[in-house]
C-alpha cells in the first residue's frame, strides 16, 4: 500500500508540473494541440504537450520536475535516450499531416524555484 501512495503522489505531481507548463504556455500564445501523447506498443516514445505557436510551428514539449538541483536538476534528466523517443513520437504524431509544419522540441523545468522555458532544447535529427 506504501508503494501505491508514492506512486500516486508521483503521478500527482507530474500533472501538477504538466498543468503550470501548460498555463505558462498558453499565456505566451502557445495553442494545445495535443497532451500526453503516446504512441502505441511498446518502447515507443509519448509526449508531455504538442503545441502550437501562432506562426503555426508545432512545439513538442518534454515537461520536467524536479525537487532539487541535485545530479543536474530537471534539465539533466532530458538525456539522449529520452530525446530518442521524444523524436520518435513527434514523427509518429506528424506521419497523419498532409505537410509537415515547422517543428521543434522544447523543454520547460518545474523546480522549487521556478518555471524555465528552453526553447529549441535539442535538434529532432539526431535519433
Amino acid at each position: 500500500m506504501e508503494f501505491l501512495n508514492k506512486t500516486q503522489t508521483t503521478k500527482s505531481k507530474g500533472d501538477a508540473a504538466e498543468e503550470k507548463a501548460l498555463a505558462y504556455l498558453q499565456d505566451r500564445g502557445l495553442r494545445l494541440l495535443q497532451r500526453n501523447y503516446r504512441t502505441p506498443g511498446r518502447g515507443g516514445g509519448e509526449i508531455d504537450l504538442i503545441m502550437q505557436l501562432p506562426d503555426h510551428t508545432v512545439v513538442f514539449v518534454e515537461v520536467r520536475q524536479r525537487g532539487s538541483q541535485a545530479f543536474g536538476g530537471a534539465a539533466a534528466s532530458v538525456g539522449r535516450v529520452k530525446q530518442r523517443r521524444i523524436i520518435y513520437a513527434a514523427r509518429h504524431y506528424l506521419m497523419r499531416w498532409r505537410r509537415l509544419p515547422p517543428a521543434r522540441f522544447d523543454v520547460v523545468l518545474v523546480e522549487a524555484d521556478g518555471l524555465q522555458w528552453l526553447q529549441a532544447a535539442f535538434d529532432g535529427g539526431q535519433a
